[in-house]
């Protein structure tokens, strides 16, 4: 079993998304293990995003994380981060696969509605990042 992180990020949680995006990812198969909704301070977005830091569009995406609540979870599964990955679409959903989240809800390369761990590393960063392990069930 491998563990991700998935973040529904503001524009989503706004427009009342959450559970329209959390159906699909149990209904593609993937276990919700530790779940919350949380408000990011400047600095907690600048500390996850850290990798992102020497790229031009770093300060927009901390403003645009920050901007409202975001639902952080552990999706759990059988491949579950090239799973979640290929549920999410790609990230500008103007060339997302249709059915995916993306090509579904998200407005533009920016507000695109979900965040997803990338490699096992990044999961293991990601996922601590959030949730203690006293936070996860399963």
């Amino acid at each position: 079993m491998e563990r991700t992180l998935s973040i529904i990020k503001p524009d989503a949680v706004s427009r009342n998304l959450s559970g329209a995006i959390l159906k699909m990812i149990q209904d593609a198969g993937l276990k919700v293990v530790a779940m919350k909704m949380i408000q990011l301070s400047k600095a907690e977005a600048e500390g996850f995003y850290a990798v992102h830091k020497a790229r031009p569009f770093f300060g927009s995406l901390v403003d645009f994380m920050i901007s409202g609540p975001v639902v952080v979870s552990i999706l759990e599964g059988d491949d579950a981060i090239a799973r979640y990955r290929k549920l999410m679409g790609a990230t500008n959903p103007a060339g997302a696969e249709e059915g995916t989240i993306r090509k579904i809800h998200a407005l533009d390369i920016e507000k695109n509605s979900v965040h997803g761990s990338d490699a096992p590393e990044t999961a293991a960063f990601e996922t601590s990042y959030f949730f203690s392990a006293l936070e996860m069930v399963g």
